[in-house]
Protein backbone atom coordinates (compact mmCIF):
# COMPACT_ATOMS: atom_id res chain seq x y z
CA UNK A 1 0.00 0.00 0.00
CA UNK A 2 1.42 3.32 -1.08
CA UNK A 3 1.36 6.17 1.39
CA UNK A 4 2.60 9.72 1.16
CA UNK A 5 2.27 11.50 4.48
CA UNK A 6 2.89 15.22 4.63
CA UNK A 7 3.78 17.06 7.80
CA UNK A 8 5.14 20.41 8.91
CA UNK A 9 2.32 22.69 7.92
CA UNK A 10 0.75 25.22 10.22
CA UNK A 11 0.24 28.88 10.92
CA UNK A 12 3.18 31.22 10.36
CA UNK A 13 3.56 34.98 10.25
CA UNK A 14 4.52 36.76 7.05
CA UNK A 15 8.26 36.59 6.55
CA UNK A 16 8.52 33.35 8.49
CA UNK A 17 9.68 29.91 7.43
CA UNK A 18 8.35 26.39 7.42
CA UNK A 19 9.76 23.07 6.35
CA UNK A 20 7.36 20.52 4.97
CA UNK A 21 8.16 16.83 4.93
CA UNK A 22 6.63 14.03 2.95
CA UNK A 23 7.35 10.51 4.10
CA UNK A 24 6.76 7.84 1.50
CA UNK A 25 6.14 4.14 1.95
CA UNK A 26 5.18 1.33 -0.37
CA UNK A 27 7.21 2.62 -3.31
CA UNK A 28 10.79 2.28 -4.50
CA UNK A 29 11.38 5.87 -3.48
CA UNK A 30 14.72 6.47 -5.15
CA UNK A 31 13.22 5.69 -8.53
CA UNK A 32 10.43 8.23 -8.30
CA UNK A 33 10.25 11.84 -9.25
CA UNK A 34 8.85 13.79 -6.33
CA UNK A 35 7.00 17.05 -6.23
CA UNK A 36 5.14 19.55 -4.13
CA UNK A 37 1.95 21.14 -5.33
CA UNK A 38 -0.39 23.57 -3.65
CA UNK A 39 -4.00 24.54 -3.92
CA UNK A 40 -5.42 27.75 -2.54
CA UNK A 41 -9.17 28.21 -1.97
CA UNK A 42 -10.93 28.78 -5.26
CA UNK A 43 -7.81 28.13 -7.32
CA UNK A 44 -6.41 25.25 -9.29
CA UNK A 45 -3.69 23.03 -7.92
CA UNK A 46 -0.31 24.28 -9.09
CA UNK A 47 3.23 22.96 -9.12
CA UNK A 48 5.46 24.41 -6.46
CA UNK A 49 8.65 22.41 -6.97
CA UNK A 50 9.84 19.09 -8.29
CA UNK A 51 12.90 16.91 -7.88
CA UNK A 52 13.69 14.05 -10.18
CA UNK A 53 14.96 10.63 -9.19
CA UNK A 54 18.37 11.87 -10.26
CA UNK A 55 18.18 14.96 -8.08
CA UNK A 56 17.45 17.66 -10.66
CA UNK A 57 15.10 20.34 -9.40
CA UNK A 58 12.60 22.73 -10.90
CA UNK A 59 10.46 25.44 -9.39
CA UNK A 60 7.51 27.62 -10.20
CA UNK A 61 9.02 30.83 -11.52
CA UNK A 62 7.30 32.94 -8.87
CA UNK A 63 8.82 30.88 -6.06
CA UNK A 64 12.43 30.64 -7.13
CA UNK A 65 14.75 31.85 -4.42
CA UNK A 66 12.27 31.41 -1.57
CA UNK A 67 11.48 27.68 -1.70
CA UNK A 68 13.90 24.76 -1.82
CA UNK A 69 13.05 21.14 -2.51
CA UNK A 70 15.30 18.30 -1.44
CA UNK A 71 15.12 14.58 -0.90
CA UNK A 72 16.67 11.98 1.37
CA UNK A 73 16.44 8.62 -0.34
CA UNK A 74 17.63 6.79 2.77
CA UNK A 75 14.68 8.20 4.70
CA UNK A 76 12.17 7.94 1.85
CA UNK A 77 11.41 11.59 2.45
CA UNK A 78 11.12 14.73 0.37
CA UNK A 79 11.29 18.18 1.91
CA UNK A 80 10.16 21.66 1.01
CA UNK A 81 11.92 24.49 2.77
CA UNK A 82 9.81 27.64 2.53
CA UNK A 83 11.30 31.00 3.47
CA UNK A 84 10.03 34.58 3.40
CA UNK A 85 6.48 33.33 3.42
CA UNK A 86 3.71 35.59 2.20
CA UNK A 87 -0.04 35.54 2.75
CA UNK A 88 -0.46 34.44 -0.87
CA UNK A 89 1.46 31.27 -0.04
CA UNK A 90 -1.52 30.16 2.04
CA UNK A 91 -2.76 26.87 0.60
CA UNK A 92 -2.97 23.15 1.12
CA UNK A 93 0.37 21.67 0.08
CA UNK A 94 0.38 18.22 -1.50
CA UNK A 95 3.18 15.76 -2.02
CA UNK A 96 3.35 13.89 -5.32
CA UNK A 97 5.31 10.84 -6.40
CA UNK A 98 5.48 9.70 -9.99
CA UNK A 99 7.26 7.50 -12.45
CA UNK A 100 6.50 6.36 -15.98
CA UNK A 101 3.72 4.15 -14.73
CA UNK A 102 2.23 5.52 -11.52
CA UNK A 103 1.32 8.79 -9.86
CA UNK A 104 0.49 9.06 -6.18
CA UNK A 105 -0.71 11.91 -3.99
CA UNK A 106 -0.64 12.64 -0.32
CA UNK A 107 -3.57 14.01 1.64
CA UNK A 108 -2.08 17.47 1.99
CA UNK A 109 -1.00 19.75 4.78
CA UNK A 110 -2.39 23.21 5.42
CA UNK A 111 -0.06 26.18 5.39
CA UNK A 112 -1.52 29.48 6.56
CA UNK A 113 0.50 32.68 6.41
CA UNK A 114 -1.13 35.38 8.47
CA UNK A 115 -0.38 37.91 11.14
Amino acid sequence: QVQLVESGGGLVQPGGSLRLSCAASGIAFSGYNMGWYRQAPGKQRELVAGITAGGSTNYADSLKGRFTISRDNAKYTVYLQMNSLRPEDTAVYYCNAGNWRHVYWGQGTQVTVSS
